[in-house]
């Protein structure tokens, strides 16, 4: 016979013990009211290398934080020992507001975009004009990732000795884009110059005299240089990470790792011709999803109305040939 559930008494209900140690929840979280101010220099598996206020810091990502990712270039609040001592640790609270990210994607059909470096003010495309031979695809390419990034782009030419840079210039001059011509051991005060007070990440492929530069602009940098293969004519890898250097007088440089494609299918092609504000205006003539790189595109006629100026037309061309390179499946070598 069942028993009525009102004849039930203390003995005969199973009581679940409750856990000995439990922890009230909170919706309050820890304000880092102590956190410095840091910059980080370099990444590597986890750890991170950060200069506050001119003393390398060596960090960890805290748990707050969770999946936010951390890259050079970001400027970061630390607490911890913040001491630089060998043994000491800091730990990154908080990454603040990117103002400028460069990024790229694995190739032009991987919409995934995959960060570089943050916070840059210019982006320098480092081609040599031989040994290896100048890519203008890779150069394009770079350019276009720079504009997107709403960084100054610049042009670097090194080896002037070994080869005459106005072939090359003559390309990019209707683009406006600031140039400098350098050879193995001239003066650099002119570069100096561009670069100080600023972030500047220096990209191009393996070979072109990136590390090279980098020891002359910062004598205290030790970057290690490579040859050029006889084989592929290609440049061998000597930068394996990104990595911020400061300049003497003020300034960053940021070395990065030789690239052999620089995939842009991230970038909009509204956002490119943004930086090209004496054609923007012939695109309200174009039809709806215009590529402005075929026949029924409204720039043509603006450019031979003169309304974009003396240098319309060598401007289109050379916003095509960007436009060309954003969509070419090309790996650049």
């Amino acid at each position: 016979m069942s028993r009525d559930r009102h004849d039930l008494d203390e003995d005969d209900v199973r009581i679940r013990p409750g856990r000995t140690k439990s922890r009230r929840r909170t919706k309050d979280r820890p304000s880092f009211g102590d956190s410095i101010e840091g910059f980080v220099v370099a990444v590597d598996r986890g750890r991170f290398t950060l200069d506050v206020d001119g003393v390398s810091v060596y960090a960890v990502k805290a748990r707050e934080l969770g999946r936010k990712g951390v890259m050079v270039g970001d400027h970061v609040s630390v607490t911890g020992d913040a001491s630089g001592a060998a043994d000491a640790m800091a730990r990154i609270v908080t990454v603040n507001e990117r103002h400028h990210v460069l990024r790229r994607s694995a190739d032009d059909t991987d919409p995934v975009e995959r960060a570089i470096v943050a916070n840059v003010d210019c982006v320098a495309v480092v081609t040599a004009l031989a040994d290896p031979a100048p890519s203008t695809g890779l150069i394009d390419r770079c350019l276009v990732a720079a504009y997107d990034a709403d960084a100054e782009p610049l042009l670097i030419l090194t080896k002037q000795d070994l080869a005459d840079p106005a072939s090359l210039l003559e390309q990019y001059e209707a683009l406006e884009v600031p140039v400098e011509v350098v050879a193995m051991g001239a003066d650099l005060t002119g570069l100096r110059a561009r670069l100080a007070h600023r972030v500047t990440v220096f990209v191009g492929h393996s070979g072109v005299g990136k590390s090279t530069l980098v020891n002359a602009l910062v004598p205290d940098a030790d970057r290690v240089t490579g040859d050029v293969n006889d084989v592929t004519g290609r440049g061998r890898h000597t930068s394996t990470s990104a990595i911020a250097l400061p300049l003497p007088g003020g300034g960053w440089i940021i070395d990065t790792p030789g690239v052999r494609s620089f995939g842009l299918a991230h970038v909009d092609i509204k956002q490119l011709l943004g930086h090209f504000p004496d054609l923007a205006g012939g695109a309200e003539e174009c039809p709806r999803s215009c590529t402005h790189d075929e026949e029924e595109c409204g720039l043509d006629d603006f450019v031979a109305s003169g309304a974009a100026g003396t240098r319309g037309a060598a401007r289109l061309a050379s916003l095509r040939r960007l436009l060309r390179s954003m969509r070419s499946e090309e790996r650049t070598s």
